[in-house]
């Protein structure tokens, strides 16, 4: 056993929860984020533009998501170069067969997910023999990329599957029921936004547009825009901007010395969820990673008016059409995303403050 943990630990081979679950799905939705999502933004602005070029580049760039995503992955894990480059591969595999499905006539929303799971196996295997021959260059791109494409060929097609039975579920649930899954999907991804794993790679990997889309786009607003507004005091213009177009994620240092400075977001999310579904009827049905994106760079924003211009595959496959939007489309967007967050959390910040479960200094950023 300690020859075998020695060998781990030469091979920087962690098994870990924060690695595989927290820097592997955080890097690939930066994958996604480079490929998938700017090349949409990109093509759509060329296809309102008429500009032919700007939808090569869109197409382009959307096409190499699945390569992004476990390059992106390969490098969280600190995967050596030749494993690295040969993870294109695999990631192109596991992307595209993750995205067809077992089921007869029917595409899979399980592309990103299958690229997670199959990215870091083939990454794992490509570190342990990585320069243990001597020739190394040959070896390590060999065994990544048969170990990643027979996954792909074996696994893919069944977490499609298993993914886009989840995602339509979580859908059906929210036509179903706006208001209790508006609530339920605005506070666990705006909850995921905020805590080290991903909540763009989540609404991708389930492929969450429609109103679940929408919900979700709140939840992740109610925290940034949420967390901006309710620590000014203590972080100024400096702190608005960067929770408020960065990250929310920058407070969970302080989330976990007092974790009721988080109730204030939560509650919100819990408010702009239902909101948004039941009474503006906000879907985002741009790509699904943009669901989960909140005001970090406006993605969400620009998801929702993607989704209306033109939207995703998969939201077609959902049941979307395009819109001309209305002055009320633009009004929930607005409401939603920005003025609700800013009041409401910073209502509910000055009652926890008045009862002394917020105190002065709480909420500054390191």
């Amino acid at each position: 056993m300690e020859t075998v943990n020695a060998f781990l630990k030469r091979k920087n081979i962690v098994f870990s929860a924060r690695r595989y679950g927290v820097d592997a799905l955080g890097a690939m939705a930066q994958g996604l984020f480079c490929s998938l999502l700017i090349g949409t933004i990109v093509k759509t602005l060329g296809e309102q533009a008429g500009i032919a070029f700007l939808v090569d580049v869109g197409n382009f760039a959307a096409a190499m998501s699945g390569a992004a995503m476990a390059v992106a992955i390969g490098y969280a894990l600190q995967a050596p170069p030749l494993v690295l480059f040969s993870l294109a591969t695999v990631g192109y595999a596991a992307n595209a067969l993750g995205s067809t499905s077992l089921i007869p006539d029917q595409a899979g929303a399980g592309g990103p997910l299958a690229v997670l799971f199959i990215a870091i196996i083939a990454a794992e295997f490509g570190k342990a023999v990585s320069k243990e021959t001597k020739i190394d260059i040959l070896v390590t791109p060999l065994v990544t990329i048969l170990v990643g494409v027979a996954l792909s060929a074996w696994w893919a097609p069944a977490i499609g599957t298993a993914a886009t039975a989840v995602g339509n579920i979580i859908m059906w649930a929210t036509d179903l029921q706006p208001f209790l899954m508006g609530v339920i999907v605005s506070v666990v991804i705006g909850v995921a936004l905020t805590l080290p794993i991903s909540s763009a790679a989540i609404c991708a990997a389930f492929g969450l547009t429609g109103l679940a889309g929408g919900a979700a786009v709140a939840g992740c607003c109610a925290n940034m825009v949420g967390f901006a507004v309710l620590s000014f005091r203590e972080n100024g213009w400096g702190g608005l901007v960067s929770q408020g177009l960065g990250t929310s994620m920058l407070q969970m240092g302080n989330i976990l010395k007092n974790p009721r400075v988080w109730l204030p977001a939560i509650l919100t999310s819990a408010v702009t969820g239902p909101l948004a579904t039941c009474v503006f009827r906000l879907e985002m049905n741009g790509p699904p990673v943009s669901s989960g994106m909140g005001t970090c760079g406006l993605v969400g924003q620009i998801g929702v008016w993607t989704g209306w211009l033109s939207p995703s595959e998969r939201a077609l496959a959902n049941g979307a059409a395009a819109v001309a939007p209305g002055a009320m489309d633009w009004l929930g967007l607005i409401l939603i995303s920005f003025v609700l967050p800013a009041v409401l959390c910073w209502a509910f910040g000055l009652l926890f403050r008045r009862i002394g479960w917020i105190k002065p200094g709480d909420l500054t950023l390191q």
